[in-house]
């Protein structure tokens, strides 16, 4: 069914207590994860929601939290650095710090999908101006990653008006599509589904 169909449907599906998000499923075929990769930060046109960032810069600022590298080694402690993880759902970083960041957080921010990246992460000067514009490009990303034969994100939120909702999800199928080597063969179904929800076919 078309995309609008489907919000409808899962619209009509049963009521939680809290904001379920929308989330967009990509199945592929022929995806083999150890040959092929998609790793992409796609710019959505409506913004889901605003990230929580953390910062490994010295630069003290009130845009967002930072850790500077004085206060590295405090997260040996592996119980502070989950929760690190898990607090924030970005990570940047200054060009300088990078390689001790690597070292002191790369072993779980790394699974975690949250380093520092040369795409979208990394500070070459640190000031309020650079970290500001970084900022607005964090929010209006969404990371795309490939780790099984199955694309897994969200895409919008309950609150979100349908045809907003559609255009992102347009934006992410758009990006993954260019980035099979056989294009449109190689998806297999792609589906819509709220965070409690049943999943809902679509046809883009």
């Amino acid at each position: 069914m078309k995309p609008e169909e489907a919000l409808l449907e899962i619209r009509k599906q049963d009521k939680r207590k809290f904001e379920q998000s929308i989330d967009l499923i990509i199945n592929l075929r022929k995806f083999d994860v150890k040959k092929n990769t998609i790793n992409l930060f796609v710019p959505l046109p409506y913004i889901i929601k605003e990230k929580k960032v953390c910062g490994f810069i010295e630069l003290k600022t009130n845009l967002i939290n930072t850790i500077s590298k004085a206060e590295f080694p405090k997260y040996n402690d592996k119980k502070k650095l989950k929760k690190l993880v898990k607090d924030y759902d970005f990570f940047i970083a200054s060009a300088p710090n990078m390689p001790a960041v690597a070292t002191t957080f790369g072993r779980v921010l790394g699974p975690a999908g949250k380093m520092p990246s040369p795409k979208l992460g990394i500070l070459m000067n640190e000031n309020e101006k650079e970290i500001n514009n970084l900022l607005e490009k964090i929010n209006s990303v969404t990371r795309v990653q490939a780790k099984e034969p199955s694309i897994k994100l969200v895409i919008g939120k309950e609150s979100m008006k349908d045809e907003h909702i559609i255009d992102n999800i347009k934006s992410i199928y758009q990006a993954v599509l260019n980035e099979l080597p056989n294009k449109k063969e190689q998806i297999k179904s792609v589906m819509i589904k709220s965070t409690m929800g049943k999943p809902v076919k679509i046809e883009i």
